[in-house]
């Protein structure tokens, strides 16, 4: 047996057992070292590297644990037999990072963004204190699939009174956000369901048919809704709509399109809808839009909603109710998956709503909203008639049309220039694009203070001036 030649570099930030190991594991793979050929002990090779008997120990434990040299009993280790597969090392260490646009924005009119500020962090870290505690070691356990009864119960109460929708709590499904219940509604709606979307419409939603091998047929939004005439006309079996504040216009489905959908629904046993309900807390004039699950009187309807515009998008909380006619394939479906909700986060939550807070966050967050809302549309109604916007009754953000003969892309490209990111809503659409350029204004993680001046900024961008 010769000793190994191996360098090492004390300087390097790459540990010495690190270093032992490559080199060791590089003459394995390219043949310099043989199979069944023994290594040199522990104790002569530390001698020889002038290093300590652990770091050759951890070197070789490695290179064991790995299968490229095995330990015999009082006889040392030997090189492994390690068959037809190639170890290629890498020349040089390769970082792979997702291409992304490095230019430094300045404002964000992004509609997934929420008030930060205002969120009752005092109060939240009340409760979820309370809920870590010994005395919720069974938190600790496998809950409820469908999620904890608790949460599932003050969800019902909550969507009873605020969205009129008429359900129990056996009936709702707890899930880690809409993108994690989407997919189990798909299964459970089977292989031969055909989707009509709204186009304009979701896009994470349009993403999650194409992923699971959906058919998804785009159907036209107007000022009334998705249009329920061409939805009739096609061969579409569930209609995935988001009636009480379209997404991304900002339409409400109105009263005669509403009956018609929900006769739709019911003129066939396999016809059915799903109700998105993402941001309906927020409405800012006149009465509440009443959920179609309300007005369902054949058990067609799926209501879908999550507290990620409510609360939080990183609690990761969203839920969906039933029909009866669904909940028992359901059961049988999933029988054996579990909640991917924390039980600790549904308690903290379920406390919450209970002792009446998140009613008062609404309410508060409403007010908040509304405030800023009210400063984004008086600060772009200065650049009227080329501006005008719509969708400004509900939500947390609206519609602005831009009448120029400029194209959506190069006023977008000329935002960004400046350090200002808006949404163009032709990146929504799956049909038909639109020539008159249109962007999603978000408000929500938006200062007060800033609002103003940001519409300011965007328009000196595109040249706009006041009237």
């Amino acid at each position: 047996m010769e000793m190994l030649l191996i360098e090492l570099n004390k300087e390097s930030e790459t540990p010495l057992y690190e270093q032992i190991y490559q080199q060791i594991r590089n003459d394995i793979t390219e043949g310099k070292l043989v199979v069944g050929e023994k290594l040199p002990s522990k104790r002569k090779l530390g001698e020889f590297l002038d290093v300590s008997q652990t770091t050759i120990e951890i070197a070789y434990g490695q290179l064991a644990a790995e299968g490229f040299i095995t330990s015999k009993p009082r006889r040392g280790y030997f090189v492994q037999e390690i068959g037809e597969l190639a170890y290629v090392q890498p020349v040089e260490e390769v970082t792979f990072s997702a291409k992304e646009d490095r230019r430094e924005l300045e404002i964000d009119f992004s509609p997934g963004k929420i008030d930060t500020e205002s969120f009752p962090f005092k109060l939240w870290r009340k409760y979820a204190k309370d809920t870590i505690d010994e005395s919720s070691q069974h938190l600790l356990l496998l809950g409820h699939p469908h999620g904890d009864q608790e949460l599932r119960q003050e969800i019902a109460k909550y969507l009873y009174h605020s969205r009129g929708v008429d359900c129990s709590a056996d009936q709702i499904i707890v899930g880690s956000g809409t993108e994690q219940l989407m997919p189990l509604l798909i299964r459970l709606l089977g292989p031969q369901a055909t989707y009509a979307i709204e186009d304009p419409g979701y896009p994470l939603t349009h993403h999650v048919f194409f992923h699971n091998n959906r058919v998804a047929i785009p159907i036209a939004v107007d000022g009334e809704g998705m249009d329920v005439q061409a939805l009739q006309q096609s061969k579409a079996t569930v209609a995935y709509v988001t009636p009480s504040h379209q997404f991304p216009t900002g339409t409400v489905l109105s009263a005669a399109r509403r009956t018609a959908l929900l006769n739709w629904a019911a003129s066939n046993v396999g016809n059915f809808i799903i109700e998105d309900d993402y941001d309906s807390e927020f409405r800012y004039s006149g009465r509440p839009i009443p959920s179609l699950q309300g007005m369902d009187k054949a058990g067609k309807v799926i209501y879908v909603s999550t507290f990620s515009k409510s609360l939080m998008p990183s609690l990761r909380i969203a839920y969906m109710v039933l029909p009866p006619v669904l909940l028992k394939n359901y059961e049988d479906a999933f029988i054996h998956y579990s909640s991917t909700v924390p039980r600790l986060d549904q308690h903290t939550l379920a406390r919450f709503m209970a002792d009446g807070h998140f009613a008062r966050h609404l309410n508060r967050m409403r007010k908040v909203y509304k405030r800023k809302l009210q400063l984004l549309t008086d600060s772009l109604q200065q650049y009227a008639p080329i501006i005008s916007f719509s969708g400004d009754e509900a939500g947390m953000h609206i519609l602005i049309n831009v009448h120029t003969d400029r194209d959506e892309n190069s006023l977008a490209k000329a935002a960004l220039e400046r350090g200002i990111r808006v949404y163009g809503l032709n990146e929504y659409r799956k049909a038909v694009r639109s020539v008159q350029p249109s962007f999603l204004f978000g408000f929500g993680g938006l200062e007060d203070v800033r609002i103003p001046r940001a519409v300011e900024q965007l328009m000196e961008a595109w040249d706009i001036r006041k009237r």
